[in-house]
Parts: C-alpha cells; sequence; structure tokens
C-alpha cells in the first residue's frame, strides 16, 4: 500500500513562551518538524510527506528540506501553507498529494508537536490500514479520572458525570486513514473548516461524524504532544535515553 503523510505545522509557538511557530521551536538544536519528519521517513513505509507551514513561513520551512527532501532520506516533501484552524490545514495538505504522491492509496496525518513519535508507531498504523482498516488512531490509557462538566453561568462549572476510566483512550498521531474516506470526511465537513469553534482536533473526529468505525491500536508514551515549556523539557530527556 502506498502512503503519504500530511505532517501539520502551522500552529503558534505560543505556550511555548517563543516567538517562532511551535514547529520552528527547537528540540536538542533541531525544530521539532524535522524530528517529525525524520521519524515518518525512518518508518520505510512513507512514500511522500506534504507539510502544512505557517503562513508568512512558507520559505523558511522548505529550507529545513534541502531538495526538496526529508534529510537522510529519499522520501520527498512538498510545503504548502497551513489554513486558519488544524481542519483547515490538512485540508490544505490532502489538496496537495497529487503534486508528491499521486498515486497513495493511504495516508497518514501527523502533528509536528507530536515530534517523537517513533518508526514503529507509523509502521503499526500503516500495518492496520494494509490490514483492511479504513480509519486507525494510536491511543494510550488514560490515568487520570476525568469529569465531564457543564460550564455554570456565574463561573465554575458542575460535574455531570464521572465516565469509566477503563473505557477512555489518549489519542495521538499519527492517525491512519484510505485516501478515498479521509478525502470523502474533509469533503463533507469543509463547512466546518475555517472556524475554530466548529473544527475538529482530529481527523478520526470527522470520520466518526459519516458513521464509520475507526480502530484504535496501541500507542506510545514518546508520542506526547508537546504545548508548554515542560512538555519541551521531558521531550529533551526522552531524547537523552540511550
Amino acid at each position: 500500500m502506498r502512503c503519504a503523510a500530511v505532517l501539520t505545522a502551522a500552529g503558534s509557538g505560543t505556550r511555548l513562551g517563543h516567538t517562532l511557530p511551535k514547529a520552528l521551536v527547537p528540540l536538542a538544536g533541531t525544530p521539532l518538524l524535522l524530528h517529525a519528519a525524520r521519524g515518518l521517513a525512518a518508518s520505510g513505509v512513507v512514500d511522500a510527506v506534504v507539510v502544512t507551514a505557517p503562513d508568512g513561513y512558507l520559505e523558511e520551512v522548505a529550507s529545513l528540506f534541502p531538495g526538496g527532501r526529508v534529510p537522510c532520506s529519499e522520501v520527498p516533501v512538498r510545503v504548502v501553507v497551513g489554513g486558519a484552524t488544524r481542519q483547515a490545514s490538512v485540508a490544505a495538505g490532502l489538496a496537495a498529494l497529487d503534486d508528491v504522491a499521486p498515486a497513495c492509496e493511504a495516508v497518514l496525518v501527523h502533528d509536528a508537536a507530536r515530534c517523537l513519535a517513533g518508526p514503529e508507531l507509523v509502521r503499526r498504523i500503516v500495518a492496520a490500514l494494509e490490514a483492511g482498516h479504513g480509519a486507525v488512531v494510536p491511543g494510550v490509557p488514560v490515568t487520570d479520572t476525568v469529569k465531564r462538566v457543564v460550564d455554570l453561568p456565574g463561573g465554575g462549572a458542575r460535574v455531570v458525570e464521572t465516565p469509566e476510566r477503563s473505557t477512555l483512550r489518549a489519542v495521538q498521531t499519527p492517525q491512519g486513514f484510505t485516501r478515498e474516506l479521509l478525502e470523502r470526511a474533509h469533503r463533507l465537513g469543509a463547512t466546518r473548516a475555517d472556524d475554530e469553534t466548529r473544527a475538529v482536533s482530529d481527523d478520526a473526529g470527522l470520520v466518526e461524524s459519516l458513521g464509520e468505525e475507526v480502530l484504535l491500536v496501541p500507542g506510545e508514551a514518546a508520542a506526547l504532544k508537546i504545548t508548554t515549556p515542560a512538555d519541551l523539557e521531558l521531550a529533551e530527556q526522552l531524547l537523552s535515553r540511550p
């Protein structure tokens, strides 16, 4: 199965305390984006990558991929400007697939913020797609007790219920889909893409809205999402392990 990846890198780095977009923030001297792209390339199952760059940083992001390739690999890269929301950015990446991977049958959607997701995790997702599943997401068990709440008019919130923790998973990326299913889900959900209050936070959510089944496979601790300085410090520690 020929597989391409859309690597979203259009988010801000505000909560990291950086003026740079998050994907360009360095981790052990290398931008998060490059760590993520190298993880995809090292899997051996990704034929091409489309990167969605922050507006105004197209050339800077493209310069990270000399010769239009992921460094130290032959995997081609196409860099495009992302959208106003993550959903819009993924849609922009899908629209550019024919430039680098016209024959791809499957698409991985990955976040540069989860830059340490390993090659084995990527291969696990693609193997599930090859086994016949149309949508696959990695997830890890939730260790905290989670409360569902509703906001109160005067401030604060009221607890509505406590979901059974054993049925919950924290979902990661990359998420994998057949190209036909993912493009159909984005096409039918396009009216939500430019509205931050209505856009979905992950692509599996769009697929679920079609009534399609989404398979969950084991994720990995290293695929944490880097959002705060503490996350960046943890990622540094993970990288330094032998």
